[in-house]
């Protein structure tokens, strides 16, 4: 039994897989409100190419963590974590069930392991930056700057050793924390949750594929370009390459630049959707603590109502075998 922990209930899932949905019909039942576990979502302004659920989908149940970043400005998976638990004391101080959603398995991860990191965080065009200031300054000159930050991990590391240096000050560069800060974190065994996780599945892969295409056409129609051109425009995408990587807005510049014509542009958006979708799907799948939900049944759709008694059902069997 784990009598003290918090109870949490998390739905994650690929991209377009029914998500927001289903969470907001679990909070209706359950009394709950909802956290978002979406890198992309946090930003303000970002609204259409996040799929961010609108006003009207969220149809009076309260969301956490959405618009408290501007997207010109980097955001990590430690002030995720620091912000997650903000939310969640918030939450069960109303007597409200916390309930995760989103498809950043890592962020959710790393707030359920208690703030602990896997070796993550990773930043290329930094990385990139750092090697090239070892070839540039010498390799004695890159181990002083993480002396300068991190003097154990300094001693730990050899200033020859560059790879493993320049993870150090990635590490400390895109989390916030020192890599000393880190390595004790992942070593804490316990966290303070108690969390049930549901991962969103699909048998026939061509519903979900089907499911970002009409996703992708209303995307469209909701004000995609314009939305990516004014983001563009404001340098929001030169300025921060975690937003300049998010998918629904870089496949469209070609297009708006006057480089290729609009279907191709959407063509290479469906496609990079589906590639994001796949690659979520792996990450979920090899983390035991999931328990896949599957969405279609007897070949058709199941509806968020149906969907939410089964998770309800697992929810309250986990819940009354831990004694809560």
């Amino acid at each position: 039994m784990e009598m003290n922990k918090i109870r949490i209930l998390a739905v994650v899932g690929p991209t377009a897989s029914g998500k927001t949905a289903l969470s907001i019909a679990l909070a209706k039942r359950l009394n709950g409100e909802i956290v978002s576990c979406d890198s992309m979502q946090i930003y303000r302004r970002m609204n259409v190419g996040t799929a961010k659920p609108t006003p009207e989908e969220m149809d009076g149940v309260v969301h956490h963590l959405l618009d408290i970043a501007e997207p010109d400005t980097p955001f990590s998976v430690a002030e995720y974590v620091s912000a997650a638990k903000n939310a969640v004391e918030e939450i069960c101080k109303r007597g409200k069930l916390p309930i995760f959603c989103g498809g950043t398995g890592l962020y959710l991860d790393s707030f359920l392991r208690g703030g602990g990191f896997e070796e993550t965080n990773a930043d290329p065009e930094l990385r990139r930056e750092l090697f090239a200031y070892a070839e540039t300054h010498g390799v004695h000159a890159l181990h002083e700057r993480l002396r300068a930050v991190d003097p154990e991990s300094a001693d730990a590391i050899h200033e020859n050793n560059v790879k493993r240096v320049v993870r150090a000050l990635e590490i400390f560069e895109t989390a916030g924390i020192t890599k000393t800060e880190a390595d004790k974190r992942s070593r804490e065994p316990h966290s303070p949750y108690r969390a049930t996780v549901v991962g969103l599945t699909y048998a026939d892969r061509s519903v979900l594929y089907g499911r970002i295409a009409k996703r992708v056409d209303q995307m469209l129609s909701d004000g995609l370009l314009e939305e990516a051109r004014t983001l563009e425009a404001e340098g929001v995408f030169a300025r921060n390459s975690t937003a300049a990587q998010a998918i629904g807005y870089k496949e469209l510049l070609g297009y708006l630049h006057g480089e290729e014509p609009l279907p191709a542009a959407v063509d290479r958006l469906v496609t990079a959707t589906r590639h994001y979708a796949k690659r979520q799907m792996t990450w979920f799948r090899a983390k035991e603590y999931i328990h896949p939900i599957h969405m279609e049944r007897d070949g058709s759709l199941r509806s968020p109502e149906e969907v939410a008694d089964e998770v309800i059902a697992l929810f309250e069997q986990e819940s009354e075998r831990d004694g809560n």
